[in-house]
């Protein structure tokens, strides 16, 4: 079955991290190349996060982490996309990520990550060409 439609992409703020300007200005990026974003706002679980990307039927889930709480955010927002059959739901992250955390956070399944000074374009770029083809 062909999928047609724009790219579908979940914008989320795990956790206790109350700062979105990045998340809103990827958020904008997205939109304007052409996705359908939605925005989860701040606060979010991980299970909140995952029943939306399934509602949606998204092809991606952006999440934004400044916490330092990404190694075990991620993790679970993978785990539960697992759990319930939607592992084809590509989880990409930015934020404050040490440089060291970067493979194991790969080795769990976060397809790419994306830290402070990436630009939009390259973030759009990446979605582009690693989600389900517009």
């Amino acid at each position: 079955m062909v999928v047609s439609g724009p790219i579908r992409v979940v914008v989320a703020k795990p956790g206790l991290d109350g700062h979105d300007r990045g998340a809103k200005v990827i958020a904008r990026a997205l939109r304007d190349a052409g996705m359908e974003v939605i925005y989860t706002g701040l606060h979010q679980t991980p299970e909140q996060i995952v029943d939306t990307a399934i509602q949606e039927d998204a092809d991606g889930i952006g999440l934004s982490i400044l916490s330092g709480a990404h190694m075990t955010l991620c993790a679970k927002v993978i785990e539960l996309l697992e759990e319930r059959d939607a592992a084809d739901i590509k989880v990409f992250c930015g934020g404050i990520i040490p440089d060291a955390d970067i493979t194991e956070l790969k080795a769990l399944g976060v397809a790419d990550i994306f830290t402070p000074g990436t630009s939009t374009q390259e973030v759009v770029s990446w979605v582009q060409s690693n989600l389900r083809a517009s």
